[in-house]
């Protein structure tokens, strides 16, 4: 597989990441010889290392931090201390909301000098690194800095709703999507809002306003678990008419076939 998507864990929520009920190692995106890790939280490192096939954190050329909670960024100073070989190579970028270094800042300063570069994420940015371009269309609204991205790929845009509250922002921002993953939390809308998460329903809007070619369900509460997520998924498509499918720890996903569509287009 020369391009794809790698689910190192889609456990979201506190108590799924802390029970481990689900892995919560983030993804590991590859395109084109260039390598990227997204959002590297509790055992990131372990889960890249022990991966089949296993993902090389020294290969990596970036990585990317929707936000600084713990389960998207626990592991963020051992992945940047692997790309960098233990600090010994200057190597790599980190791609960071501006909060990640205030206060409690998430990176390590000793690590920020074996970087190439940090560069710091803003709504309706675009940034390069390798053969990969993507954006950050929109600043979501969640506790802290939050964005999603979207993936430039000539074989079609790639898109990550990651943690938000449901806003109707997000269809022009993430419209023209080949694929699209949602990070769905919680199974019930009314408590989703609470929690600044989307849920079941607001993942079935999305899909049906933006209509990629394929949604991806992931980072899953407790009331997604038990609600089953691959059954939730079923019950989505069916409602859609799209195809959608419930990411599992360790998931290859590709995305290098042609399907009739060109790049970033729907319908």
């Amino acid at each position: 597989m020369d391009n794809f998507i790698k689910f190192l864990g889609t456990a979201g929520a506190r108590f799924v990441v802390s029970k481990q009920l689900r892995s919560s190692g983030g993804l590991w995106i590859h395109y084109r010889g260039t390598s990227l890790h997204l959002d590297p939280g509790p055992g990131a490192l372990v889960k890249a290392l022990t991966s089949r096939p296993p993902c090389d954190p020294t290969a990596l050329q970036a990585v990317l931090l929707s936000h600084r909670h713990i389960d998207h960024a626990n592991d963020l100073n051992i992945m940047v201390e692997a790309m960098t070989q233990g600090g010994t190579k200057k190597k790599g970028i980190a791609f960071l909301p501006a909060d990640a270094l205030e206060g409690e800042p998430v990176l390590f300063s000793y690590l920020r000098e074996s970087l190439e570069g940090i560069h710091f994420l803003q709504e309706g940015g675009r940034y390069h690194i390798g053969n990969i371009v993507f954006e950050t269309p929109l600043r979501h609204t969640h506790p802290v800095e939050t964005y999603g991205f979207r993936f430039l790929f000539e074989e079609g845009y790639v898109s990550l709703i990651t943690d938000t509250l449901f806003q109707e922002e997000l269809f022009d921002a993430y419209q023209g999507s080949r694929i699209l993953i949602i990070h769905t939390v919680r199974l019930k809308k009314e408590n989703s809002m609470q929690l600044f998460h989307l849920s079941a329903e607001d993942a079935r809007v999305l899909i049906e306003t933006i209509r990629p070619e394929l949604a991806v369900l992931t980072h899953f509460g407790m009331t997604m678990l038990q609600a089953k997520p691959w059954k939730v998924a079923e019950e989505l498509a069916q409602k859609t008419g799209i195809k959608v499918l419930a990411a599992s720890d360790g998931m290859n996903l590709p995305f290098d076939a042609k399907t009739g569509k060109e790049p970033g287009k729907n319908g």
